[in-house]
């Protein structure tokens, strides 16, 4: 056994997760405090993903995906909010539901427009994350129902 103290550094599903989780809270961020995608995108990356905090350290994440899924979800915000309206009911719409709720479909969104990773992996990623934010409550399968409708709607040909 070696006395190496280093910490090994995070798989690469542990660092896409951080991202996803940095993503929503950064669009939650710009939502709440109407900040520019640019600013968030540069405050998280200088002072959040893997840096030191009162809290101690903070998560390593995936910093390309991160800032893809920020880009990606301020480019396709009007086509992932109408996605994500036609998967709600029709009494509510998006701009009336949770804002956390909110960052996370469009977060889950982005990745789904930019059909990089399968959309099944992308769909629980987010109830996962969902979970995380509302451990008690019927949002995860609220968030897996919404989702799945809007992965059938932009992604088809991946069912």
């Amino acid at each position: 056994m070696s006395s190496d103290t280093t910490t090994p550094r995070p798989d690469r599903r542990s660092l896409s997760s951080a991202a996803r989780l940095y993503a929503v809270q950064a669009l939650f961020q710009m939502e709440a405090a109407g900040q520019s995608a640019e600013r968030v995108t540069r405050e998280f990356q200088n002072y959040r993903i893997d840096a030191e905090d009162r809290d101690g350290p903070t998560s390593a994440a995936d910093e390309d995906l991160f800032a893809r899924i920020l880009d990606d979800a301020v480019t396709w915000q009007s086509r992932i909010d109408q996605a994500t309206d036609r998967a709600l009911v029709a009494r509510w719409p998006i701009d009336r539901i949770d804002p956390v709720l909110r960052a996370m479909f469009r977060s889950a969104g982005a990745e789904l427009v930019a059909a990089k990773a399968p959309p099944k992996v992308v769909i629980s990623e987010y109830v996962r994350l969902t979970e995380a934010f509302f451990p008690d409550g019927k949002e995860p399968k609220f968030v897996n129902a919404v989702l799945d409708h809007i992965a059938r709607e932009l992604r088809p040909e991946a069912f």
